[in-house]
């Protein structure tokens, strides 16, 4: 056995002690700042909710249009979703859908700005390179430990535990794809006066778009993925059609939930692989 120099209690109880004291000082403060995104997530849920079965059905396959400009795959898409409602799963997947959403556009929202800093500024780049391997290393359960202290069980534990999950690929790849324009074609821009913020918007965002799109769909699945794992925390959804299922040993009803869950992952996956597709065939031309 290894020599123990430092007592793991020793090691645990700083960090212990801090977050307590987070929680103890902070946690009204921090659940009042968190109340707009709370109202976000249930407005969002009651849309999908409450909307036609047909029109969230006709959303999504106008959206995988939109990617693909093709009819097929748009009527594939749209009756992926329908099996979804086939197998009595709607308004549990409609849940997850919509924290999903959520978590995706704040995900974006940060990553891409985030991403361009670290282009931008190498000594940036060096400070969250580290945190973005720890960011994706880590083991996703560990993230419910200190949220669910802050935020209590429930929709803003799991959509902030679902951020940091999720956002470290959209960080990466929007730094890389403005990293690989090519330095011939920044040079012609900047010989026809663009500066900094044209050649930004201009030149390197448009030719980076098919690496952020890697990064959004990368982003979706794992957000897809710690929405259900946040079941664990009370989150209704598909991820609690599995629990349940665990919990009662249910082996249909826990595969019926994967089964959900697959579909929409599916269907997110094409939808953004087809706008990468589109936006890559762009750059090609």
């Amino acid at each position: 056995m290894f020599p123990e120099f430092i007592a793991p209690r020793a090691l645990r109880a700083p960090i212990d002690e801090f977050v307590g004291g987070i929680v103890a000082d902070y946690s009204d403060l921090l659940r009042a700042l968190t109340q707009p995104l709370l109202d976000v997530l249930v407005w969002m849920d009651q849309l999908l909710r409450q909307s036609p079965w047909w029109a969230i059905v006709s959303a999504v396959a106008l959206l995988a249009w939109l990617a693909s400009r093709r009819i097929g795959f748009s009527i594939v898409i749209g009756a992926l979703l329908c099996a979804v409602g086939f197998i009595g799963l709607w308004d549990a997947a409609m849940q997850t859908l919509s924290l999903m959403i959520v978590a995706v556009a704040i995900s974006v929202a940060i990553g891409i700005p985030t991403g361009i800093l670290m282009a931008s500024f190498k000594w940036l780049r060096s400070i969250m390179l580290p945190v973005l391997d720890v960011m994706q290393t880590m083991p996703s359960f560990v993230y419910l430990i200190p949220v669910v202290m802050l935020f209590n069980l429930g929709k803003i534990a799991a959509i902030i535990a679902t951020i940091i999950y999720a956002v470290p690929p959209v960080i990466r790849l929007t730094d890389l794809g403005i990293r690989l324009v090519d330095s011939e074609v920044l040079e012609a821009s900047r010989a026809f006066g663009a500066n900094r913020v044209k050649q930004l918007f201009g030149v390197q965002l448009p030719l980076a778009m098919p690496n952020i799109m890697a990064g959004i769909n990368q982003t979706t699945m794992m957000a897809l993925a710690m929405v259900v794992i946040a079941s664990m925390i009370g989150v209704r959804g598909l991820g609690y059609e599995v629990l349940q299922g665990i919990n009662r040993l249910q082996v249909g009803r826990g595969v019926l939930a994967g089964l959900g869950i697959v579909i929409i992952a599916i269907i997110f996956d094409r939808i953004t692989q087809e706008f990468g597709r589109r936006q890559q065939s762009r750059s090609a031309a």
